[in-house]
């Protein structure tokens, strides 16, 4: 296993005679059912080893592909030749990313010798993700394309982009221009200047087009109706008290949010829908509904209006209708609504859509209630090494406090708790980690942040193996290795112990 080094680890390895070798790098085959696949795989190639001459040295086929189909793959090292096999192209682009690490490891001064072997893999969940908050601290397209190329090297397969919260908003929505004009900068008190920005759509099509290539699917966030700052500052009269308000410095949870008595939220959620819809493809769209404060709902005229028209218990139900009113917008769009565990409470009045998928960050205990209650799941809790901006720490004191995280968290994430039913735990598709970028103003910090702890977070995702305690000492082994592919592609990473 450790000749190849892989990760995540590859569910069968076995070893043959003799060693591929060759000068320079080959490259794949092009054309075909997988010409795309291979066009990228040649991408990545020659963005690290410059262009060489193309080779018929590495075949893509469907012959000799693993039955499942999907992202399976069988890859196979001879000393004349390399062959990727599978049935469908994102099991090709797989196997491929397996081969790029191989490649990584095994090139050097212009040669390759690699040994021979079979190497066939599936994934155990089809959910493996990373989030990226580009509200607190905005990052260039070109950072998040390098980012996306260095996750398709793990099998990750979405890309959550946090696009708008308190401290920016960076969609642009045409019925809607102050949420970029106003609502997109915030003055930062520290340095004293203006700082912020958003995306074009142009930006986020060129992004969205990147991830597709890798096969990684972009499911966007925009949060409603907490987290409503930038909103407000653009469009005051959406608040409860009117104003003043201003895109925040500040971070934390703030009392005031969408005003839920006021039509004219639902007309801004249809128009933030309607771009959503337009330039994302994913059948998945994040609405947030974390940290939402009823302060401002309870004081409100119109909020308590609203309470008496749906004849509720109380101003805590607003919150539960505000859901069911936004996932049944997707739903018309053929999108499926994704919100933080909050959704799950006070919905005995308007119960939690069947098309809603709940994100657990609050432990796993909300992923077991929401798959429990019948409803698709994605685990992302702070209590197991999921939170990217907790700080690393190699000090075996600090492991279970608040505020760090740590490699070996990672690689032990089981997105199925072990006392899920069997119809309970179908229905999680699987994990990510976070990254929050409250303190991470920069890419090199970020970087630092996500890698090698989203490297464990894949493993734990890809493998089969549902085993409670994962080997330590073999990722370690791996990562050793590892480590020089993530120097090779000029990517920053903590080099701590994997404690």
């Amino acid at each position: 296993m450790n000749d190849y080094a892989i990760i995540p680890r590859p569910a069968s390895v076995s070893r043959g005679e003799g060693t591929f070798s060759c000068r320079g790098v080959p490259w794949a085959a092009t054309g075909g059912d997988f010409g795309s696949e291979a066009g990228v795989f040649n991408a990545q190639l020659a963005a690290t080893f410059g262009e060489t001459e193309a080779s018929a040295k590495i075949a893509l086929t469907r012959e000799g592909a693993p039955a499942g189909g999907g992202e399976s793959f069988r890859l196979e090292i001879r000393t004349d030749g390399i062959a990727a096999c599978a049935l469908d192209p994102a099991g090709a682009f797989r196997g491929l990313q397996a081969l790029r690490q191989i490649i990584l490891s095994a090139e050097s001064e212009g040669r390759l010798a690699i040994p021979c072997g079979t190497i066939e893999d599936a994934p155990r969940f089809p959910w493996r993700g990373l989030m990226l908050d580009c509200s607190r601290n905005f990052f260039s397209v070109g950072f998040i394309k390098k980012l996306l190329d260095a996750l398709s090297l793990h099998h990750v397969s979405v890309f959550h982009w946090h696009l708008t919260d308190d401290q920016g908003w960076r969609l642009p929505v045409a019925p809607f221009p102050l949420l970029t004009e106003i609502g997109s900068v915030r003055r930062d008190t520290r340095a004293w200047r203006d700082v912020g920005g958003f995306y074009s759509e142009d930006d986020i099509r060129e992004i969205v087009a990147h991830a597709a290539e890798r096969h990684i699917e972009v499911v966007p966030e925009v949060d409603l109706p907490g987290h409503a700052s930038a909103i407000l500052a653009a469009y005051p009269e959406l608040g409860c008290t009117g104003g003043p308000y201003r895109v925040e410095e500040r971070f934390g949870v703030f009392e005031d949010v969408l005003c839920a008595g006021n039509d004219r939220f639902l007309d801004l959620a249809e128009a933030i829908f309607d771009v959503l819809d337009r330039l994302f493809p994913s059948r998945y769209v994040h609405i947030g509904g974390d940290e939402v404060p009823t302060t401002r709902w309870e004081a409100c005229p119109k909020c308590q209006r609203r309470v008496a028209e749906l004849g509720l218990d109380g101003t805590w139900q607003l919150q539960s209708w505000i859901t069911t009113q936004l996932a049944g917008m997707l739903a018309r769009r053929g999108k499926i609504a994704v919100g933080w565990d909050e959704v799950l409470e006070n919905t005995e009045r308007f119960p939690l859509p069947e098309n809603v998928a709940v994100m657990s960050w609050r432990g796993s205990k909300g992923g077991k209630e929401a798959a429990t209650r019948g409803r698709p799941v994605v685990m992302s809790p702070t209590t197991e090494g999921c939170y990217l901006d907790y700080r690393h720490t190699d000090d075996p004191e600090e492991i279970g406090r608040l505020g760090v995280g740590t490699v070996r968290q990672g690689l032990n994430l089981r997105p199925v708790t072990p006392d899920m039913p069997p119809e309970a735990a179908a229905l999680v598709l699987g994990g990510q980690g976070n990254l929050w970028t409250e303190a991470v103003p920069a890419g090199r910090l970020a970087e630092h942040m996500i890698f090698p702890r989203i490297c464990a977070i894949a493993e734990a995702l890809w493998t089969a193996d549902p085993a409670a305690d994962r080997d330590i000492a073999d990722f370690a082994a791996r990562l050793k290795v590892h480590r020089g592919r993530l120097d090779r592609l000029g990517l920053n990473h903590y080099r701590g112990r994997l404690e």
